[in-house]
Formats: C-alpha cells, sequence, structure tokens
C-alpha cells in the first residue's frame, strides 16, 4: 500500500490528477468494505455497494479542502463518509415525507429479524457524536469495524493499536454506546 499513501501524498500537495490515481487503487478495497457493511443492514436496503462506494467517493475527493495524512486517515474518512450517507438516507426513509411512518414489509421476509433498524442507526450515529468527543480513537474504531465492516484485526491494524489495546478500547466504546442507546436496560 504504499502506492496508496505516495498518492495520498501527491494530493495533499495539490498535483492535479493524483485523485485520478487513487481511486483505481483503493475501489476494490471500498467496495468490499460496503459490500461488508450492506450485508449488515435491513432486508430491502435500496443502496448497493456500488452505490455506497461512489458517494462516498465523491465525498471524499469533491472537497478540494481534503488531505489525508496516509492510508489510515484515508479509510477513516471513508469510514465516516459510508456512515453520513447512511444515517442522511436513515433520516430521510423517516422523515413524513419520505413515508416515516409507514413500514416496508415483504412479504418473503416476515419472519427474518433485522439486525438495526432506522431509529437505532440514528441513536447510534448521535451517540457516536459523544463518543466522538469523550475518545476519538474508540469513536474511530466503533466507525471502521460498524461502517466499513473491517475485523477486529484489519481496524486494529489501520488504527496502529495492539490486539489487547484494541479490545479494550472496544470492549469499552460497545459497553458506553449500549449505556447510551438503551440507558434503561440493566448494566
Amino acid at each position: 500500500m504504499a502506492e496508496v499513501t505516495r498518492i495520498l501524498n501527491a494530493i495533499e500537495r495539490g498535483e492535479p490528477h493524483a485523485a485520478e490515481e487513487l481511486l483505481p487503487l483503493v475501489y476494490d478495497e471500498l467496495r468490499r468494505l460496503a459490500a461488508r457493511r450492506l450485508a449488515n443492514e435491513r432486508p430491502g436496503q435500496t443502496v448497493q455497494a456500488t452505490e455506497l462506494v461512489h458517494e462516498a467517493w465523491l465525498r471524499l475527493i469533491g472537497n478540494d479542502g481534503n488531505q489525508w495524512n496516509g492510508r489510515r486517515h484515508f479509510f477513516g474518512a471513508a469510514a465516516e463518509a459510508i456512515r453520513r450517507i447512511l444515517i442522511e438516507r436513515a433520516r430521510r426513509k423517516n422523515s413524513l415525507r419520505g413515508g416515516g411512518e409507514l413500514q416496508r414489509v415483504a412479504l418473503e421476509e416476515l419472519e427474518i429479524a433485522a439486525p438495526m433498524n432506522d431509529e437505532d442507526l440514528l441513536a447510534l450515529h448521535e451517540a457516536l457524536n459523544e463518543l466522538t468527543a469523550l475518545d476519538p480513537l474508540a469513536a474511530e474504531l466503533i466507525k471502521l469495524r460498524f461502517f466499513t465492516g473491517l475485523t477486529h484485526e484489519e481496524a486494529a491494524d489501520l488504527l496502529g493499536l495492539s490486539r489487547s489495546a484494541a479490545d479494550r478500547t472496544w470492549t469499552f466504546a460497545r459497553a458506553w454506546l449500549f449505556q447510551q442507546i438503551r440507558p434503561e436496560a440493566p448494566a
């Protein structure tokens, strides 16, 4: 991945065609991460991995002020872009104009439990914002695991954490988020 870092440095220096060189190198990895994340979504999801990657890419590259300090920072920004896209879609689906009070029910899927509904996704979003202020590293680990679908080891490597540090951070972040999202639940 030294090539990715070289191109990210070129983007940071403002080289005009560096972003065009970056996409082919990271596209497959971004697509795999998005597909892994969407596999955990409710049935009937209207966004596909390719669309999610393209929209995230436009957000990452579209703002000329974006500068990344290496691969970790770039993929962290990608996780954040994917998170924001999914949050915006959940909010739009929940809005009254978008039929937020109505629920689509596919007869074939009536007995399948959905992993996370839109209300829980929005609650997670709010809690992640609070966690970011409290412990940015823990929030980053959650984003990488949850919104990009990285494995525990992949996220730890990307953040430069040892396995034990990643385990402690993950345990803390999950417990903290659970208390924020479900405060009435017994500890």
